[in-house]
C-alpha cells in the first residue's frame, strides 16, 4: 500500500473522481490534505490478505485439517507466486501508476505512460533468460556421492553448515549422512502426521566431531537443521600418534554394545560402515570394532562417541597411577617402551591387586588365541528322525 498527502485545489467533483480513477480511499482532513490509500477491492480475492487466502489452501486450522487426514502424502507448503511476475509489467511496456511505477511524484499524480521500444526488448529478454534459467535448475538432479548404496542415504556427503552469526565459516568440516527415516506422530487434530528425522554426524578429520538429529516436515529442512546442530555440539577426541584410540574401549548404551580394539600402522578400519563414516570424520584409520546386540544407528553413534570421549590418554593414566605407563611394540621385541611419566611424585610401591582392572574376555578372542578352528557342523540343520 502506498499512502500520500496531496493539496484539494478544487470541487469535490475533482475528489470523488480521484477516488473513482485510482480505485482508493481518500480521507480529507484540515488544514484541506487528502490522504490517498490504495485499496482495490473490485474482486473477492482483494478483500483477503495473502495470509489468509494462503491459510484456506493449506488447510492449516480449522476442519479443513481434519478433513483428509491421512490421505495426503506429504504436508503442502507455501509457494511464492511472485517468483519471476512483476504485477503490470507486459509486452507493451506501459507503465501503471501504483503497479509497476510510483502512483505519486514530487506530490503529482502520474499518469499512464509507456517505456521505449529499446527498454521494452531489454525487459522481456531478461524475464525469458531468468525462466530458462530456473526451468535447467528444476530439470537438473542432484547427484549424490559418497553413499553407503545407490537407494540409501546413509554415508551421504552434504555442504558444510551454514555461517555463524558472527560471519564464521566452516569449510574444513566435512558433513555426512548417517540415516534418513520417516516418522509418524498421532494427535487428535491432524492425525496420522509425517516428518523426516535426519542422523548427521561431523568433523574435521583432526579430532574435532559431533553428531545431532534434525526433524522438518521435507527431508532438506531436516538435514539442515540436523548439521547446523551438529557445529554447535562437537566432541574432542584424543587420537594416538594421529592414527587410532589409546586403548581397547568397551562401551555398551542401551542395548548396543561396540568392543573396538588399538591397531597398529596400515591395518585399517574394520567395523560396521556407520563407525568407518564417523571414523573417517574424527581422523581414525586404524581401529577394529564389533557391534553387538541392537543395530540401531542411533545407539551405534551415541555408543561410539560415548566410549570415544570417556578414553584415558597415557599422560592421564600416569597421572592417576602415579606410576611409569609402558607399552610393548613388535620393533622392540619383549623390551617396554615408556610413553608417559607422571607430572607428580613417583610412588615406589607397585599398584594393588584390587587396583587391577579385571578384564572380561570374549570367548572368540580366547579361541582365537588358543588356535581353536571352528567347527564345519555349526549351523548347520540335522534331520530330526
Amino acid at each position: 500500500m502506498r499512502f500520500a498527502s496531496v493539496p484539494v485545489k478544487g470541487s469535490c467533483c475533482s475528489y470523488s473522481s480521484l477516488a473513482w480513477a485510482f480505485q482508493a480511499r481518500c480521507f480529507i482532513s484540515a488544514p484541506w490534505t487528502v490522504t490517498v490509500e490504495q485499496c482495490r477491492q473490485s474482486s473477492f480475492f482483494n478483500t483477503l490478505t495473502a495470509d489468509e487466502l494462503w491459510k484456506g489452501a493449506l488447510a492449516e486450522t480449522g476442519v479443513g485439517v481434519k478433513k483428509g487426514r491421512g490421505k495426503r502424502r506429504k504436508k503442502k507448503l507455501r509457494k511464492n507466486l511472485n517468483r519471476g511476475q512483476e504485477i503490470g509489467e507486459g509486452r507493451s511496456g506501459f507503465l501503471w501508476p501504483g503497479l509497476n511505477a510510483p502512483l505519486i511524484q514530487s506530490g503529482r499524480v502520474q499518469a499512464v505512460t509507456q517505456r521505449k521500444k529499446e527498454e521494452r526488448e531489454r525487459i522481456q529478454s531478461e524475464i525469458v533468460q531468468q525462466r530458462d534459467t530456473w526451468e535447467k535448475k528444476r530439470k537438473i538432479k542432484v547427484k549424490r556421492e559418497g553413499g553407503w548404496s545407490g537407494k540409501c542415504w546413509g554415508g551421504v556427503i552434504l555442504d558444510p553448515p551454514d555461517p555463524g552469526p558472527n560471519g564464521e565459516t566452516y569449510e574444513d568440516f566435512e558433513t555426512r549422512v548417517i540415516e534418513v527415516k520417516n516418522v509418524f506422530c498421532m494427535n487428535a487434530k491432524e492425525g496420522r502426521k509425517k516428518s523426516i528425522r535426519a542422523l548427521v554426524a561431523i568433523g574435521n578429520g583432526k579430532g574435532a566431531a559431533g553428531f545431532a538429529m534434525g526433524k522438518a516436515g521435507d527431508r532438506m529442512n531436516a538435514l539442515r537443521k540436523a548439521k547446523n546442530k551438529a557445529i554447535r555440539c562437537l566432541h574432542l577426541i584424543e587420537l594416538y600418534q594421529n592414527h587410532t584410540v589409546y586403548h581397547d574401549i568397551t562401551v555398551k548404551f542401551k542395548r548396543t554394545t561396540i568392543r573396538m580394539k588399538k591397531q597398529n600402522k596400515g591395518y585399517g578400519l574394520r567395523c560396521h560402515r556407520a563407525i568407518i563414516t564417523i571414523c573417517k570424520l574424527i581422523g581414525i584409520k586404524d581401529m577394529y570394532a564389533k557391534v553387538s546386540g541392537s543395530k540401531n544407528l542411533i545407539n551405534i553413534t551415541r555408543a561410539l562417541f560415548k566410549g570415544l570421549t570417556q578414553q584415558e590418554t597415557h599422560q592421564q593414566l600416569a597421572n592417576e597411577k602415579g606410576l611409569y605407563v609402558v607399552e610393548f611394540r613388535e620393533e622392540q621385541g619383549p623390551l617396554p617402551i615408556v610413553v608417559a611419566l607422571p607430572e607428580g611424585t613417583v610412588r615406589e610401591d607397585p599398584e594393588p591387586e584390587d587396583e587391577v582392572p579385571d578384564t572380561k574376555l570374549e570367548w572368540s578372542d580366547v579361541k582365537e588365541a588358543q588356535g581353536m578352528k571352528r567347527s564345519p557342523w555349526v549351523n548347520v540343520r540335522r534331520t530330526a528322525w
